[in-house]
């Protein structure tokens, strides 16, 4: 017999489920337990029906075998790398995601970072707030036409495929490598693919990061495909911080290599003081400083996609207890 009321435990990030309550309420008691780490909320969720996990916290086999009665982990995001997913299924336990909240937003802020570094932008606008030169266009010079320069994209998912579509309204060639995508998108979308890394970074102007965490690709920009970008190229990542190994980027924009790039993402949030990228983008001395931009995992965030989020993730925690069929499940 199921219960009279449902628990569901929102793990992390929100602090007041209204939004969750107002989906969820006639048939269970919502509770934000507001987390940071895995240990402060692990006796929180053993009685949990439901569990919503946003990006502050992990949760590992630790808290999974101790769960009693849930019947569905909602990851309120694309990624699932923070979720022991598949010890989850070996438990009976259905893990869904929320691919499709932010696509349009985390496509926007990819391509606004490319142009802000492409165009100069921010780098004219940190050099000349700190008093430095003269006040001309020689700020960034020299700077490159867009038009059929090539925009390299990693990962042809839902927000790569809406990258490639705004970087080719730009008037850029657009290549992308993803092994895991069939043979076809290339011709339905009118851009080129690469059949590797290494022949893609090689022929980059700008590369724009959307891939999932995996063990493959983790740590997939490293010293080495770092070094297959011709001079001078330009890197976004707005996927995972830990696609990237970003202690590599400070030494990167001062050989040259990267004359800049924008990192929405990095692989501790919020990362310590003594982050090589931190570090270099605090220093006003350092190369990196006018030519790096940092953001806090903000790309995912309007207020439209934010409410997708929530509102998303709530009814697929209420398809599990009302035992209909689940949408969206990673594992």
């Amino acid at each position: 017999m199921p219960p009279s009321r449902f628990l569901v435990a929102i793990t992390d990030f929100i602090t007041a489920p209204e939004i969750e309550q107002k989906i969820l309420g006639d048939i269970a008691d919502v509770v934000a337990l507001n987390g940071f780490n895995e240990a402060e909320i692990v006796d929180r969720l053993e009685n949990a029906h439901g569990i919503v996990v946003w990006h502050n916290l992990s949760l590992t086999r630790t808290s999974l075998e101790r769960l009693k009665c849930c019947k569905i982990i909602v990851r309120s995001g694309v990624g699932i790398d923070n979720v022991d997913y598949k010890f989850a299924r070996t438990r009976g336990i259905p893990m869904c995601n929320v691919p499709d909240y932010g696509t349009e937003d985390v496509a926007d802020t990819a391509i606004g970072m490319a142009l802000a570094l492409t165009r100069g932008i921010h780098r004219q606008n940190s050099q000349l707030r700190a008093g430095l030169g003269e006040w001309l266009y020689t700020q960034a010079v020299p700077l490159q036409r867009l038009r059929g320069r090539v925009f390299a994209i990693v990962g042809l998912g839902r927000i790569g495929t809406a990258v490639a579509l705004r970087a080719k309204a730009l008037g850029m060639d657009v290549v992308f490598y993803d092994p895991f995508l069939p043979d076809g998108d290339d011709k339905s979308l009118g851009i080129r693919r690469a059949e590797s890394l290494e022949e893609l970074l090689r022929q980059a102007y700008v590369v724009s990061l959307h891939t999932p965490l995996t063990e493959q690709s983790r740590h997939c920009i490293n010293a080495q495909s770092l070094a297959w970008l011709p001079q001078g190229s330009y890197l976004v990542n707005t996927s995972r911080g830990a696609v990237v190994d970003t202690s590599i980027i400070p030494d990167a924009i001062s050989s040259g290599q990267l004359a800049g790039a924008a990192l929405d993402v990095l692989p501790h949030e919020p990362p310590p003081d003594d982050d090589p990228v931190i570090r270099a983008w605090r220093d006003p001395n350092h190369p990196a400083h006018h030519r790096l931009i940092v953001n806090p995992h903000a790309a995912f965030y309007t207020e439209q996609g934010f409410l997708d989020m929530r509102t998303k993730g709530a009814t697929a925690i209420r398809r599990a207890l009302t035992g209909q069929p689940l949408r969206n499940v990673v594992n």
